[in-house]
């Protein structure tokens, strides 16, 4: 199998990963429907997934697949942040003050570039599926290329992550119209809230075996 054909294979199987309705994903439209930080935001996520491909085509997904703690860990504090971060856009629902695209019910302290950036780290790394999938199941996917054709693999997985999130997080803008209306915004808080905490329980369920 050719290079191109191994990297266009990981560019589907990444594509595959991060096309879904998340929180993460949800985050970055949201930033990108505010056009606060976008770059930021959008190059943050990407390279989050690129250093845990890059850890997962390394093998690394074997170790964490033998250490379940790691897991164990990672997965309370998703719930904790994705609880917390639930609660604060149902409360800008609620919010008339927080429906305006040029504020979009954030709050003084998240403005900055610095805050933002911690947000989309928190976001992206509190959740231990992105473990599972980047690092445990792509890292499992690539260990059938041997050496040199495994690195395409996953730089075709990269190049899949760092399209996604640049066209989600830009994309958002021709949605503005749309969100220039208080109700969307209202609409848009509410489906974010709903999946942080669908993702909050499912992660505290998992954990508590149910």
């Amino acid at each position: 199998m050719s290079a191109l054909a191994v990297a266009a294979s990981g560019f589907g199987f990444g594509a595959s990963l991060i096309i879904a309705i998340g929180a993460q994903n949800a985050f970055v439209l949201r930033q990108g429907l505010m056009r606060r930080f976008v770059f930021e935001v959008a190059l943050t996520c990407a390279l989050v997934d690129a250093v845990l491909i890059s850890a997962g085509a390394g093998g690394v997904g074997t170790l964490i697949a033998a250490h379940p703690t790691v897991t164990a860990v990672a997965a309370w504090g998703g719930v904790i942040f994705l609880g917390f971060y639930g609660a604060r856009s149902f409360s800008a629902a609620l919010r008339p003050a927080a429906l305006k695209a040029e504020q979009a019910g954030v709050e003084p302290d998240e403005t900055s570039r610095g805050a933002v950036i911690a947000a989309t780290l928190a976001v992206s790394l509190l959740n231990p599926h992105v473990y599972l999938d980047t690092v445990v199941l792509l890292g499992s996917v690539s260990a059938q290329y041997a050496g040199d054709v495994r690195v395409f693999f996953a730089l075709g997985a990269m190049c899949a992550s760092f399209v996604w999130f640049f066209s989600i997080a830009y994309g958002a803008r021709l949605l503005a119209p749309l969100f220039a209306r208080p109700v969307a915004w209202r609409v848009l808080d509410v489906i974010v809230g709903c999946v942080m905490w669908w993702i909050a329980i499912s992660l505290a369920l998992g954990q508590l075996g149910f």
